[in-house]
């Protein structure tokens, strides 16, 4: 009689929630291929680039008010549209607004939407992926479906249309970048729960009565987590652009609220005339805070290539 271990017998020896071992029984286990990804991530210099960026931005952002103080609430038509100066280091808008103070206030929509919408769009993607991964047959082919039918929605239109029936609100438009952006989340887990389902210790698992929601909750989605991710990171920045399009276009929150996009959107109209500061400023903060989640992003899936490698 083979002295190999039975499915059910190996569902025995590992404990709910434990994440596969790599093949192989490398030495550390879990926490040995965690630090692999760790080590990996820490030299890459573009990604502790974008952490080091993302953590400026965001003390420029909330803790730039505290020092700087302007007056974001009321027009001052003897201050408009001057040149950046020792009173106002990046000039004042058509409206006399300090610039530099709005920078700071928008960069807070900013990242709060695109954090937002991340762990929203996340949170859908992941249960809406794993559950038609998992399931498979007639149920996947249908929910996969469901998914096709809303990416082909043109979303321009779909931009333009809600900022002619709704005033736009700090909650509709983490609403409507989620509803949007959980599709592309859904798929890469989906394929993920494809690919662990045969996998020996779900199988066990199942063997010894394991339902559904505790092996997707317990042992697909800690698998995944990976993947999960790196693509969140990437969904911030994708939140923040969109957010700043939205506003170009005219889906922005109402006065006084301060976006980057909003920023951009009034300052081309001043452009030509030589007001450069007006749409330069919030132009390089769109870019950077984007830029710098993406190499964030890059680092992470770099890193874990490097634990699979590993395997």
């Amino acid at each position: 009689m083979s002295s190999a271990a039975t499915p059910v017998q190996a569902a025995a020896a590992v404990p709910a929630g434990t994440v596969a071992m790599p093949e192989g029984g490398e030495a550390g286990g879990v926490g040995g291929a965690w630090s692999l990804v760790f080590h990996a991530f820490a030299e890459n210099r573009l990604a502790l680039a974008g952490v080091a960026l993302i953590a400026l931005i965001a003390l420029f952002c909330f803790l730039g008010p505290l020092v700087y103080h302007t007056d974001q609430l009321h027009t001052n038509l003897f201050a408009t549209n001057e040149a950046p100066s020792g009173a106002h280091p990046l000039g004042t808008d058509e409206l006399g607004f300090d610039i530099l103070g709005r920078l700071m206030v928008g960069g807070q929509s900013a990242l709060e939407v695109g954090l937002a919408v991340a762990l929203c769009a996340t949170g859908i993607g992941v249960v809406y992926g794993t559950i038609a991964g998992y399931l498979g047959g007639l149920i996947d082919a249908v929910m996969m479906r469901i998914v096709d039918v809303i990416l082909a929605i043109p979303t321009i239109f779909l931009f333009i249309f809600l900022a002619t029936i709704f005033r736009p609100t700090l909650v509709l438009l983490i609403l409507v970048l989620s509803s949007l952006s959980w599709l592309t989340t859904a798929r890469l887990v989906r394929a993920e729960a494809l690919a662990l389902r045969p996998r020996e210790f779900v199988e066990a698992v199942r063997l010894v009565g394991g339902r559904a929601p505790r092996i997707i909750g317990r042992h697909l989605v800690p698998n995944s987590i990976g993947t999960i991710v790196v693509n969140a990171t990437f969904q911030v920045a994708d939140a923040i652009l969109v957010l700043a399009v939205l506003t170009f276009l005219g889906f922005a929150l109402p006065p006084p609220a301060v976006t980057w996009g909003g920023m951009l959107s009034d300052g081309t109209n001043f452009l030509y005339d030589g007001y450069w500061w007006q749409v330069y400023p919030a132009l390089v903060m769109i870019v950077l805070t984007v830029v710098a989640f993406n190499f964030v992003g890059d680092g992470l899936r770099d890193s874990l290539d490097v634990r699979l490698r590993r395997r």
